[in-house]
């Protein structure tokens, strides 16, 4: 298999789970094989230290039971890690196999959705009858040990490698609850959500939100505009703390809206890719405000950047996280895959989010994350969400 994706790793839904995971997708294509991972490069690495290191470390370690799976795991670790590259990752087989059903919107997991700082993950929500819903671990808790691991500024992608496992499988998590340390042990289950959900907000305001864009979306997200747009005046789409995805799902997202033009372009070895709209424009006059925050990033920048550059829509909420790279999965003979950083993506007017993010045309903050818009639990109101607030008031909505 070989995907190619563009999700960050600042935030992710570990409906563990990714998204958000949560960040990992782009144009996913489907080959019956996939060819050699240097097949882009003329030049030859040197491999003779390599292969001597690991001849030595078989014939002389003093422990004779050296596992050859891990070492050459290792390798292609130290590899991988050579690049300095946060968003090149490596995945043993077994990681691989639940990329993929991260991919397809199913995750093995405790069902939470997670922001990303310098610090502790905090978790933002947890899925309706989830085991971490049903074990009681409630938004603002921060995740301080994963196990006897300290997982303070670990990435989206760390986390859910230490949070999933198979089914049926504990997972001991250390919580902070303001000034208490609480401690959860949560079996793991499969558990599959939409990427998206919707409600009714204000005057007859469609609020959509987009939690990560995985292989469903596109197909998720027009339903939803086909059900809830006739009778709403105005729309809301929420792309907060998305971790981003598959850049095909983001080019069908901006189409809906824009219909005519360029969606964003992709610049890498082989040259620039121009993504162009499509046919499918099923919002194409609603006015629309796009809520924005820290957490927002890769695809999810895309859709927000394309629709401010397009000037369809408004954002508002915080400077987003800056990713503006694409990876490709390519699968090793072994089941294990590398992620790799293949391209790096720009907004319709040729500019980069790369670092530095998206910037809001009305910046507002939240007191706090927990006070962000359950959608999943829309009887308790949105009364705090100043972003969602603000959002309403620019289209006279609220």
């Amino acid at each position: 298999m070989n995907l190619r994706v563009a999700l960050r790793g600042g935030a992710i839904v570990l409906i563990l789970v990714v998204g958000f995971v949560a960040g990992l997708y782009v144009d996913q294509a489907y080959p019956e094989y996939v060819p050699y991972i240097g097949h882009r490069s003329t030049s030859r690495i040197d491999l003779t230290q390599v292969q001597e290191a690991a001849r030595l470390i078989q014939a002389d370690y003093v422990d004779s039971n050296v596992d050859p799976k891990k070492l050459s795991h290792g390798t292609v670790q130290g590899l991988v890690s050579s690049l300095g590259d946060p968003y090149t990752i490596y995945f043993d087989p077994e990681q691989y196999k639940r990329l993929q059903q991260s991919y397809q919107g199913k995750y093995t997991g405790i069902g939470i959705y997670l922001s990303f700082s310098t610090g502790y993950p905090a978790i933002t929500g947890t899925v309706p009858g989830s085991p971490a819903a049903l074990a009681g671990l409630k938004s603002g808790d921060q995740i301080v040990k994963v196990g006897d691991k300290d997982i303070k500024g670990v990435t989206a992608d760390q986390a859910t490698a230490l949070i999933q496992g198979p089914e049926g499988t504990k997972v001991t998590l250390t919580i902070l609850r303001g000034s208490e340390t609480l401690t959860f042990t949560i079996t793991r289950a499969q558990i599959q959500v939409p990427t998206v959900r919707s409600a009714t907000v204000g005057n007859h305001v469609l609020y959509v939100r987009i939690y990560q864009f995985a292989s469903n979306t596109s197909t998720e997200f027009s339903a939803t505009l086909k059900n809830g747009l006739p009778g709403s005046t105005a729309m809301v789409l929420d792309l907060r703390g998305d971790p981003g995805g598959f850049i095909s799902a983001a080019d069908d997202v901006i189409t809906q809206f824009v219909t005519s033009g360029e969606t964003f372009e992709t610049h890498g070895r082989g040259g620039v890719n121009r993504h162009q709209v499509g046919s499918q424009h099923g919002a194409s006059t609603v006015p629309l405000v796009v809520l924005v925050d820290a957490n927002s990033a890769s695809a999810a920048e895309i859709v927000a950047g394309s629709l401010q550059v397009h000037q369809r829509a408004k954002l508002v909420g915080t400077t987003t996280f800056g990713k503006g790279s694409v990876q490709e999965d390519f699968v090793l003979s072994d089941g294990s895959d590398l992620h790799l950083t293949v391209e790096r993506w720009f907004l319709p007017n040729g500019q980069t989010i790369d670092h530095k993010g998206l910037t809001p045309d009305m910046p507002v903050t939240l007191a706090s994350p927990t006070d962000v818009y359950d959608v999943a639990q829309p009887s308790q109101g949105y009364a705090k969400d100043t972003q969602l607030n603000a959002a309403l008031g620019l289209l006279q909505g609220g």
